[in-house]
C-alpha cells in the first residue's frame, strides 16, 4: 500500500518524545509494525515500556540476571591495569615477558607470518576439523613422527580454539560417550578427576560440559611438593570408567611434575582401574626447553596402550596467545574406530563454533614444516625456558639472602612458567594492597613477570609478608 503514495510528500512528526519524522510510506509500514507490537504487548510476555519526557525506555527482560564473579586470573589483570602505582608488577597472567617486561613475538613466528602474508592466501572457511596438515604436525610434535598410533592411522584429531577449546570438546565427548571398556562402572561415566590444585578454568570447562568434576590429591603443602601417595590412593578409589586429567608437563599452577618412575606407576593404576586419560599439554617445549623431553609422559602412556585424549595449546610455546591455536586428539584401537570418533568430534564442533580460525594454524604449520624455522623455534623455546630458570635461581638467592636459614629450594625444584610459592591468600592480599605485586591468591607466581629490574623489589616485598623465623 505504501508504494502507491508519494514519498515526496511532506514528512510528518511521529513521536512526541523523539525528534523523528516519517514519509507517508514509512508511516504505513510503521502502523503495520505498531499493530504487531500491540498484539505482543497484549500478551503476558510483554508489557509496554514507560517513558519520561525526552527518554525512550527499553522493556526490562534481563533484570534478574545476577552479577557474575570476575575470573580469578583475568580479573587480577584488570586490577593490575587499573592500579596507578608506577611500581606495580604483574605476576599473575601466564604470558611470557622478556627481560624488559615486554610481550615478545618469536622470530620464527614473525618469519612464518611474513611468508603467509606474501603468499596472499584466501580467507575461506576452514573445514570443521581444521587444517589437516596443521593437525598432523601438532600430533606428531607430541607423539613423534614414528608413533605407531600415528603411522597406522589410529588417531582422530581436530583443530580447536586453543587448549580451552580442546578441553571443552573433550568434555563433550566424555559426557556423550561413556567408556566402552569391559568392567566400566556406570557411576564413573560422567566423572572427571582433576588434580588439586589445577588450572582454575578446568573446573568450569568440564562442569559446563555436563561432567561431575572431582579432585584428586596432588600438592602437599607441608613439603611444598607432590603428594604422590595421596594421588595414587585417590586414583585407586576412582570408579572404573571415570576420566582422569593429567598435566603433560609443567603442571599449572605448581610447576611440580612426577618423576619418570612415578609416571610409570600412574600409568599402571590407570590401567588397573580402567580410567580414561585426558592429557592437557600447554607447555611442550616451554617447560624444560626441549619438546621431546616434555613429551615423555604422553608417549609413555601411548606406548603402553592407553587410548588417551590429548588437548594441546600453542599459546605459550609459540607465543600465539591471541590466535587461539590448539588441537584435540584421541588415540583409538583401529582406523575404523578412528573414523567413527572423528565423525563425532565434528558433530560436537559444528554447533559449538562451526570451524576454527586459519591464521594461527597457518603460522604453526609453516614453522613446524620448515627445517630452518623449526630449528629457530626450538632455539627460542630453549631461550625462554632458560630465562625463566635463571629468574627462579636469582629470586631464590635473593630471598634466602634476606632471611638466612630460610629455604626457598622449592622455587628451583619446580619447572615451567609458574612457581607455587606457598604464600597464603592473606599474604597475597597484602602483597597486592601494600606492595602492588599482583599474583593469584593461591600463591602462584608467574616467573615470566620476574626480571633483573624488579627482582629485588619482589623479593623484599615477599620477605616483608613472611612470619618471623
Amino acid at each position: 500500500a505504501g508504494s502507491s503514495l508519494q514519498d515526496s510528500a511532506a514528512a510528518v512528526p511521529v513521536c512526541g518524545v523523539c525528534p523523528s519524522v516519517m514519509s507517508p510510506s514509512q508511516m504505513l509500514s510503521a502502523l503495520a509494525l505498531s499493530s504487531l507490537a500491540l498484539l505482543c504487548t497484549s500478551t503476558a510476555l510483554f508489557r509496554p515500556p514507560t517513558t519520561t519526557a525526552g527518554t525512550c525506555v527499553t522493556r526490562t527482560m534481563w533484570k534478574d540476571v545476577p552479577q557474575g564473579s570476575d575470573d580469578p586470573i583475568l580479573g587480577l589483570n584488570t586490577a593490575f591495569l587499573n592500579d596507578p602505582s608506577p611500581d606495580k608488577v604483574s605476576l599473575g597472567v601466564g604470558a611470557y615477558r622478556d627481560e624488559n617486561g615486554k610481550p615478545m613475538v618469536l622470530g620464527a613466528v614473525r618469519a612464518a607470518e611474513e611468508r603467509i602474508m606474501a603468499a596472499k592466501m584466501p580467507k575461506e572457511y576452514s573445514p570443521i576439523a581444521g587444517m589437516a596438515e596443521y593437525v598432523r604436525l601438532a600430533v606428531a610434535l607430541m607423539l613423534g613422527e614414528n608413533s605407531s598410533a600415528l603411522t597406522e592411522g589410529r588417531i582422530a584429531a581436530v583443530q580447536t580454539l586453543s587448549g580451552t577449546g580442546a578441553c571443552r570438546v573433550a568434555g563433550e565427548m566424555i559426557a556423550r560417550f561413556p567408556s566402552a571398556e569391559a568392567g566400566a562402572e556406570p557411576a564413573g561415566a560422567k566423572i572427571i578427576y582433576v588434580p588439586e590444585p589445577t588450572w582454575s578454568n578446568h573446573w568450569n570447562i568440564f562442569g559446563d560440559a555436563g561432567l561431575t568434576v572431582k579432585g584428586y590429591r596432588y600438592w602437599e603443602a607441608s613439603k611444598l611438593g607432590l603428594d604422590f601417595d595421596g594421588m595414587m590412593a585417590d586414583l585407586r578409589e576412582a570408579p572404573k570408567g571415570a576420566t582422569v586429567l593429567l598435566h603433560a608437563c609443567a603442571h599449572n599452577p605448581t610447576g611440580v611434575d612426577p618423576t619418570p618412575d612415578q609416571w610409570s606407576q600412574i600409568s599402571d593404576v590407570c590401567t588397573e582401574r580402567g580410567l580414561r586419560v585426558l592429557f592437557d599439554s600447554a607447555y611442550q617445549g616451554f617447560a624444560t626447553g626441549d619438546p621431546e623431553r616434555d613429551a615423555a609422559a604422553v608417549r609413555m602412556f601411548v606406548d603402553r596402550g592407553h587410548p588417551i585424549m590429548l588437548a594441546q595449546s600453542f599459546a605459550k610455546n609459540f607465543g600465539l596467545y591471541g590466535e587461539r591455536v590448539g588441537a584435540l586428539s584421541v588415540v583409538t584401537s583401529s582406523a575404523a574406530e578412528k573414523k567413527m570418533v572423528e565423525s563425532q568430534l565434528k558433530l560436537v564442533i559444528r554447533p559449538m563454533y562451526s570451524s576454527p580460525p586459519l591464521h594461527g594454524a597457518r603460522i604453526v604449520t609453516e614453522v613446524l614444516s620448515d627445517t630452518e624455522l623449526k630449528q629457530q623455534w626450538l632455539d627460542e623455546c630453549a631461550a625462554m625456558a632458560s630465562r625463566i630458570k635463571d629468574m627462579r635461581a636469582a629470586l631464590r638467592t635473593e630471598l634466602e639472602s634476606l632471611r638466612p636459614g630460610a629455604s626457598w629450594a622449592h622455587m628451583t625444584d619446580q619447572i615451567g612458567m609458574f612457581c607455587f610459592s606457598g604464600l597464603s591468600a592473606e599474604q597475597v592480599d597484602i602483597l597486592r594492597e601494600e606492595h602492588h605485586l599482583y599474583l593469584t591468591r593461591d600463591g602462584r607466581i608467574s616467573m615470566a613477570g620476574v626480571n633483573s629490574g624488579n627482582l629485588r623489589r619482589i623479593a623484599a616485598a615477599i620477605d616483608a609478608v613472611m612470619p618471623a623465623l
